[in-house]
């Protein structure tokens, strides 16, 4: 996100309500809720913006300070990140429940900051027991706010206090950011290529299966481009989800594709092409979105199968003869400058706008037999679509249908995008001037 704003971070030990006051402050559903502990393991961030203030929101994963175990030691590493980036921090803690050890750990960090911290007693609609308020001045933080993150009791005075430094901002037109989400199966190495293209370490990477469960949005600047990554969470099929932490990450990750621009499928060389890599390549192809193939872990395989493996590629992923397949090393970061122009070049094609009269051209040099194409206009981008005018009215068989797109894709490019197509039968002379 934006390096301009002033950041506010969240920050509390697991299942205190972390993710529904993110949700609450930026509006919208970026991290995932539920009743199970740890559900939000990395940072993630939003730009919010309360009484014409704009900031960037920072929700933590669970922290324990003294656990050592992998997955908090690393939750603790990437909110530290956090908070070396944070204008003012926001404590939580849960508001219906004694204070633990690990409240007064965690307090006692933030005390050292050197930052000004706001403790949010949250749940507070369920009645925050007196007796406690007394507890969570122990804390040692003079700002206490009680507030229900559910609910949206007492945000006003909240968020009040945590903006008042913030100045007011004019809004000003954002310029466009090319939005890429990156999919794939758990274990496939999503974070670990998130890490190699903005070049730090960003997103959680372990050898554990499925460690990413939210997604992620980073900010990046290459040659004059602004891109946005999304790292989605580990797609598993959904009758195979038993957690509601898993299921809800496949909604998220298909919701993600909907929003990108251009979508990259990772997939392990280590184990081939999978059915479930289909069925995820699936996902971005149904959303129309650009899509780039990477194969990664490809340093674990011998380089003169490149050619077998994308054919083995191509023959399972038939649909996606217009992606465009890298093969690269997220670990080693052999291959992963090359997503850069090809992104660029995938969501160029994807907006790309060609007019009537070069369409009509085009339609001069195609050799149709089953009929005749009077004229070609395109209707749309993201993917780019197009309305065929012929002598006769129904659907053309699939060869030619492919006979035309692939014509389309030598001619103008497209590469990278899937590209819709419409018949009409032939219109009226009046008709015709008015779709001009």
């Amino acid at each position: 996100m934006s390096n301009e704003l002033p950041a506010i971070v969240i920050v509390g030990r697991p299942n205190v309500g972390k993710s529904t006051l993110f949700n609450r402050i930026t509006g919208q559903r970026r991290a995932i809720v539920g009743d199970e502990p740890g559900i939000t393991r990395d940072r993630l961030s939003g730009i919010a913006s309360y009484e014409g203030r704009r900031f960037e929101l920072i929700d933590t994963g669970g922290i324990v300070v003294s656990d050592a175990e992998y997955i908090p030691s690393q939750i603790l590493k990437q909110a530290k990140v956090a908070l070396d980036r944070a204008s003012h921090v926001v404590f939580l803690v849960d508001g219906r429940s004694e204070l633990s050890s690990a409240d007064l750990e965690l307090a006692a960090m933030l005390r050292k900051l050197g930052k000004p911290v706001t403790l949010a007693v949250n749940k507070a609609d369920t009645g925050a027991k007196e007796a406690l308020m007394h507890e969570f001045y122990s804390l040692g933080i003079k700002d206490i706010f009680p507030v229900s993150a559910e609910h949206g009791l007492g945000m006003d005075m909240f968020l009040d206090h945590i903006t008042a430094g913030i100045p007011e901002t004019v809004n000003e037109p954002e310029e466009h950011r090319i939005r890429v989400a990156i999919i794939g199966r758990p274990n496939a190495g999503k974070s670990t290529l998130l890490n190699a293209l903005l070049g730090e370490e960003r997103a959680i990477v372990s050898p554990i299966a499925g460690t990413t469960r939210d997604s992620i949005d980073e900010e990046v600047e290459r040659d004059g481009t602004n891109y946005v990554f999304i790292d989605t969470a580990g797609i598993r099929r959904k009758g195979k989800t038993k957690l509601m932490a898993e299921k809800l990450s496949v909604v998220m990750a298909r919701r993600n594709i909907r929003m990108a621009d251009v979508v990259i499928v990772v997939m392990d060389a280590s184990e081939g092409v999978l059915g479930l890599d289909a069925t995820i390549a699936g996902y971005a192809h149904e959303g129309g979105r650009s899509v780039i193939l990477a194969v990664n872990k490809w340093d674990l395989i011998s380089s003169g199968k490149k050619k077998e493996f994308e054919e083995n590629v191509r023959y399972h992923l038939k649909f996606l003869e217009y992606a465009p397949v890298v093969f690269l090393s997220a670990k080693t970061n052999a291959g992963v400058n090359k997503l850069y122009p090809l992104i660029k070049e995938c969501y160029e094609s994807a907006t790309k706008r060609v007019t009537t009269g070069e369409l009509n051209r085009f339609v001069e040099t195609l050799h149709f037999e089953e009929r005749r194409i009077l004229y070609i206009t395109q209707t749309g981008v993201r993917p780019p679509s197009f309305i065929l005018f012929t002598d006769k009215a129904g659907d053309l068989h699939f060869s030619h249908e492919r006979y035309l797109i692939n014509q389309l894709r030598k001619r103008f490019g497209f590469l990278g995008t899937p590209i819709e197509l419409k018949i009409r039968g032939r219109v009226r002379k009046k008709d015709r001037k008015a779709l001009k």
